[in-house]
């Protein structure tokens, strides 16, 4: 009998291995190396993307297409609940939210943070291009004077459809 493949998830339990766009998902410690096979510019984003919609895709591919790879650095689902954004958010547990962001064509890694900014990651990873949502003054995105620093950029990409989870909650919802 073979054995599947494992690896280890979130919450450090070894689990079996799924579809293949899955081997994107990459843990905070191994980013490193991951990053150090990689071409640059490096892209960085973040993001709790608990129900994708056709903004959260246009966007990361608006993202995508300012560097050489995307990474999406996904809250945690404590950090995710700490935004404020609702007491029933996210619906969609970060494993979840992880593997569908994976799935995207236009994104190349997907790791995770639990702080309430993703701060530490992007000065572990050093990226080129610090990216954030319309909705974001380039000044104000978390990372920007460190990015900025080191010779980066830092771009608020504007909506191209105006859409928001919360409000497709809301539409669902009936209210």
């Amino acid at each position: 009998m073979s054995k599947l493949p494992v690896r280890p998830n979130p919450s450090g339990k070894i689990a079996p291995m799924g579809a293949p766009f899955e081997n994107k998902i990459c843990p905070p410690p191994e980013l490193a190396a991951r990053l150090a096979s990689r071409t640059r510019p490096l892209v960085f984003t973040n993001g709790v993307f608990d129900i994708l919609h056709r903004g959260h895709v246009t966007y990361l591919a608006r993202a995508r297409a300012l560097g050489a790879m995307l990474l999406v650095a996904v809250n945690g689902d404590a950090s995710a609940k700490r935004l404020g954004k609702g007491e029933d958010r996210p619906l969609n547990s970060l494993a979840d939210r992880m593997s569908v962001v994976a799935a995207l064509e236009s994104v190349d890694l997907v790791t995770w943070f639990d702080e309430d900014t993703p701060l530490a990651l992007i000065l572990a990873c050093r990226p080129e291009v610090l990216v954030k949502g319309g909705d974001w003054k380039p000044e104000a995105i978390v990372g920007a004077r460190e990015v900025q620093a080191w010779g980066g950029s830092v771009h608020s990409i504007p909506f191209e459809h105006q859409r928001s989870t919360t409000a497709l909650l809301r539409k669902i919802r009936g209210k």
